[in-house]
């Protein structure tokens, strides 16, 4: 009886928050941002103990965001097989791991012999991600140039704001919102013109009740900037600070990575 019960709590778990079937629900969606802010307190600590600023992190990671993306996307078109380490929330744990773990050893390595930290992440998340671009084949130019194109006109607004707004004179604030425009527009591009739908929560109510994706530009924009207007002005902490941009930065580019991948390789 005991044994039924433990298996019938793994099959809960398996079915709402591994492979999430029927997709993400208000409970799986609580339940992974309680786990995410765990770990991010326990990064900001990392951080602190290597003495480092998550800032500096941004482009160096971009390789291991778009090897988790990249690969998740490939799951999406039945490249890569539907196993535990390649979706949610597998590989994102196996993603972030790698991504830790090279991050401790570029520190180590960069104390014995001076070579940049910066350049031995980004170098090595280059290198995971070939395999991924070996395996995507062929895209589709015109969703490409879609996706680029709508994001490179919303972002380019926010850019010319630059000089006259100091919440966007920092470049990585900048860079934190245009992440989360491209997520934007890979989804809008994907949902109104190629028939995808919104997996999340509050962006499918939204899109649902608008009858477009177009919803996320302004669901975006304010959410981002209201979070980083509230970072800027009450958290003093530059570590803490910048981890929590770089988190956001993440979790826009993430997803919109792996939205326009999907989109291209599949149309």
């Amino acid at each position: 009886m005991i044994l039924n019960f433990f298996q019938g709590i793994l099959e809960y778990i398996r079915q709402n928050f591994i492979y999430l079937h029927p997709g993400y629900t208000i409970l799986n969606t609580i339940v992974f941002g309680i786990i995410l802010g765990i770990i991010i307190l326990v990064i900001i600590k990392m951080f602190k103990y290597i003495k480092k600023d998550p800032a500096e992190l941004m482009i160096p990671l971009i390789p291991f965001i778009f090897f988790g993306s990249s690969a998740r996307a490939l799951v999406d078109n039945n490249i890569y097989p539907l196993t535990y380490l390649l979706v949610t929330p597998g590989i994102y744990l196996l993603t972030g791991s790698m991504a830790i773990v090279t991050v401790l050893a570029a520190v180590l390595i960069e104390k014995r012999t001076k070579f940049d930290y910066r350049y031995f992440i980004f170098i090595v998340g280059a290198v995971l991600c070939v395999p991924n671009i070996l395996f995507m084949g062929p895209i589709n130019p015109i969703a490409t140039i879609q996706v680029v194109g709508v994001w490179a006109i919303i972002s380019g607004i926010f850019v010319l704001l630059i000089k006259k707004w100091s919440l966007l004179n920092n470049k990585f604030n900048l860079s934190v919102l245009a992440a989360h425009l491209f997520d934007a527009s890979s989804t809008f591009i994907a949902v109104d013109y190629y028939g995808y739908y919104e997996q999340h929560v509050l962006p499918s109510a939204l899109t649902a009740y608008f009858g477009t994706a177009a919803i996320m530009f302004p669901l975006k924009i304010g959410v981002i900037l209201g979070a980083l207007y509230v970072i800027d002005t009450y958290i003093e902490d530059r570590t803490i600070a910048n981890m929590l941009k770089l988190a956001i930065f993440i979790l826009g580019l993430a997803p919109g990575l792996r939205n326009f991948l999907s989109l291209i390789m599949g149309t």
